[in-house]
């Protein structure tokens, strides 16, 4: 086996960053053709219903192809080349890698998960109407309790719906607006798409190589997260994996990592370090947290969740990369019908420097990503320090 190699940490954080290629030149060719490329390669692209600025999905996806429209993942869903599934949580996923959500569904449906209670019997109806009748939202069935509902509280057809969904046997079609159009499996999956279920190493080995092409290197527990009785299969498919040549070792601050073996190509392809990105909070690149923390130093957690009395940065803090590092959280909120994007919060990491330099770049990120969201206006609300305000909205409004 060759000697494991060693990276520095700023290596570590240029290599994620360029196979999170959130940070790579615009394609050319066509813009759709982009966004598909970006699922592809990232995997999945997390589903989420807040939408105090752009919903996460547009987001991550608009932070890789800068050409992107809503209409293309309508699109791309409609042409059959993506389709809705769980990965960690709610996503699009390439259609290519159904087969490799058949384990999750096969254990929704003998019982072995942990979704909906099943009501058999209603379930059966709605299949029947939907075989009836075509693609039919949850809105199309009757409730028997109107009312008002606890946020995550349903009627029983939507439960039925969703139940239906994870256990593979309807898929989405579409959305309209935020809610799914639902269709039988069979009607919708094209006949292309192997359906064979993968062996459980086949299935860790798929893991295996999708996190480290998407994410430049990990370890075992950022590859199998949230996935439970995979890690004893996982620690067998790695040493396998190892011994053939098909992932190396790689030593980061004296930690062991994973790579694969083209990862020293990935990282000698430039960084547009220059630039600011401001992500989502569910953004590939930093979902998951404790990684986050490790690579780039940055102690990270959405506050949405939490009472407005516990919050300390915002509802809705999204992350600011700039020089390869994460160097700031930032508040926003779009105000739609007034065409406004409201920046509330901003605050700076500990030993940022350099000012100009960065409110200069994140004002010119600040103007492309007001209109992606659809407004002409930005208004600067708290910001860490009067100095850097004062620069900002001079710079934003250039």
């Amino acid at each position: 086996m060759p000697t494991t190699q060693t990276l520095s940490l700023p290596e570590a954080r240029k290599l994620v960053l360029n196979s999170q290629r959130v940070l790579s030149p615009a394609r050319t060719g066509r813009a759709i053709e982009a966004t598909l490329s970006a699922i592809r390669h990232l995997g999945y692209i997390q589903i989420d219903t807040i939408s105090v600025i752009e919903r996460a999905h547009h987001h991550t996806l608009w932070n890789r192809n800068p050409r992107y429209k809503h209409s293309q993942l309508d699109r791309l869903v409609e042409d059959r080349k993506v389709f809705e599934y769980w990965s960690h949580a709610a996503a699009y996923l390439p259609i290519e890698d159904y087969r490799y959500c058949l384990p999750r569904m096969h254990n929704e449906i003998a019982g072995a998960g942990r979704w909906h209670s099943k009501d058999k019997k209603l379930m059966n109806s709605v299949l029947a109407r939907i075989r009836d009748e075509g693609p039919l939202r949850a809105r199309d069935f009757e409730d028997p309790n109107p009312g008002k509902k606890a946020m995550w509280e349903w009627k029983p057809a939507k439960y039925a719906l969703e139940q239906l969904f994870i256990e593979g046997r309807i898929m989405a079609v579409r959305r309209e607006g935020f809610n799914k159009v639902y269709d039988l499996t069979e009607n919708v999956l094209p006949a292309a798409i192997d359906v064979s279920v993968p062996s459980k190493k086949e299935y860790v080995r798929f893991l295996v190589h999708s996190f480290l092409r998407a994410q430049g290197l990990g370890r075992q527990p950022e590859i199998t997260h949230l996935r439970k009785g995979m890690q004893q299969t996982a620690r067998e498919v790695i040493d396998e994996m190892l011994e053939a040549g098909d992932i190396e070792k790689i030593t980061i601050k004296k930690d062991a990592w994973l790579m694969l073996p083209d990862a020293m190509d990935v990282l000698s392809k430039s960084l547009a370090r220059s630039r600011a990105k401001i992500l989502s909070p569910f953004d590939n690149l930093v979902i998951q947290r404790k990684r986050l923390q490790d690579l780039f130093g940055f102690d990270y957690q959405i506050e949405c969740y939490l009472p407005e009395s516990k919050r300390k940065y915002g509802y809705f803090t999204l992350p600011v990369l700039w020089q390869g590092k994460l160097v700031a959280r930032m508040d926003c909120k779009t105000h739609r019908q007034q065409g406004a994007f409201e920046v509330r919060n901003l605050v700076l990491e500990p030993g940022m420097r350099k000012l100009e330099q960065f409110s200069a770049a994140l004002a010119a990120e600040l103007r492309a990503f007001a209109a992606f969201n659809q407004c002409a206006a930005i208004s600067i609300g708290n910001i860490c320090t009067p100095e850097l305000k004062t620069v900002l909205q001079r710079q934003v409004n250039l």
